[in-house]
């Protein structure tokens, strides 16, 4: 008899628990969840706590991943604007953002996350392949560094967003990339002989602006020269009509006094030959040494 309010509690609590799982349920941070009534989606839930429902049969809960999944197409082959063959592969993020719409689309299957998938790489396959037939084969494989990678991901991303939402999947595609791009050996050898011939019209090119560069750095140049040179020739001329002119007023007055011209001439001579500190043996009476003739000893060795 004693134990009996203790099973009565065990049995109370067992109750409450067993309740609760009917009645009550949790929704975490990584899902979201639609609640179906008798089959029919009635309600979705996004934010994480706990929520109460009608036991089963009358509702039921369906949980779905609502975390970015990723995964990567087949790597197929294209026709390019300009008729060549290309293999790409292209990877994909996306999470589910409308639960009441994701659900009669994909709940039906054993894994929905993996029919969304396969859905949409259909649709990737049919948008990569439209994209791909929009621009020449320069655009993904080019010598010079100019592809348009970029441009291409952000088409192929528009067109199978468009699409997603034109059919109603509850879903949205959050990122897109090229993965991988090839050749099929049939096409390798024209490829590599196209980029070949760019790269070559790429080093004509570069020549080209480089021998114009150097032209122009050569004109430049003569044209300085010839200023400087001209400058120079200009300058030269004015110091030559100076001196000539100075030498013509020298020489009025050496005309119209010889002895004073041959007497400066002399100490000119003289000037050249006592440079710094000379000894000079001369004879007085060779010129211009014969200016010293008369002078005192002693004044020549000061």
């Amino acid at each position: 008899m004693k134990q009996n309010p203790l099973t009565l509690i065990i049995g109370l609590v067992l109750i409450l628990i067993f309740g609760l799982l009917l009645f009550v349920f949790q929704v975490r941070q990584s899902e979201v969840v639609v609640v179906t009534t008798f089959g029919n989606p009635t309600r979705d839930i996004k934010e994480p706590t706990w929520y109460v429902k009608w036991p089963w049969p009358i509702q039921k809960v369906h949980r779905f991943d609502q975390r970015v999944q990723n995964f990567e197409d087949k790597f197929t082959e294209g026709l390019t604007a300009d008729s060549f063959n290309l293999l790409a592969s292209v990877y994909v993020g996306w999470k589910i953002t409308e639960p009441k719409a994701f659900f009669p689309k994909f709940a039906g299957t054993a894994d929905p996350i993996n029919e969304a998938e396969r859905v949409l790489e259909r649709l990737l396959g049919n948008a990569k392949s439209a994209v791909i037939g929009k621009h020449p084969l320069a655009d993904f494989l080019s010598t010079s560094g100019e592809n348009k990678f970029v441009e291409i991901e952000k088409e192929i991303l528009a067109t199978i967003q468009s699409q997603v939402q034109a059919n109603n999947y509850g879903l949205e595609v959050e990122f897109l990339g090229i993965k991988k791009l090839g050749l099929p050996e049939s096409v390798t050898q024209s490829v590599f002989e196209r980029m070949t011939s760019e790269r070559q019209v790429l080093i004509s090119k570069s020549q080209y602006e480089g021998e114009a560069e150097a032209q122009k750095i050569r004109s430049e140049a003569d044209r300085k020269a010839s200023e400087l040179m001209a400058n120079a020739e200009g300058q030269a001329t004015q110091i030559r009509g100076k001196g000539e002119a100075e030498a013509a007023r020298s020489l009025t007055v050496f005309q119209q006094n010889p002895e004073l011209a041959n007497f400066i001439f002399r100490l000119t001579a003289l000037e050249g030959s006592l440079k710094e500190r000379t000894i000079l043996i001369f004879d007085q009476h060779t010129p211009p040494f014969d200016l010293f003739r008369g002078v005192s000893t002693n004044l020549l060795h000061q």
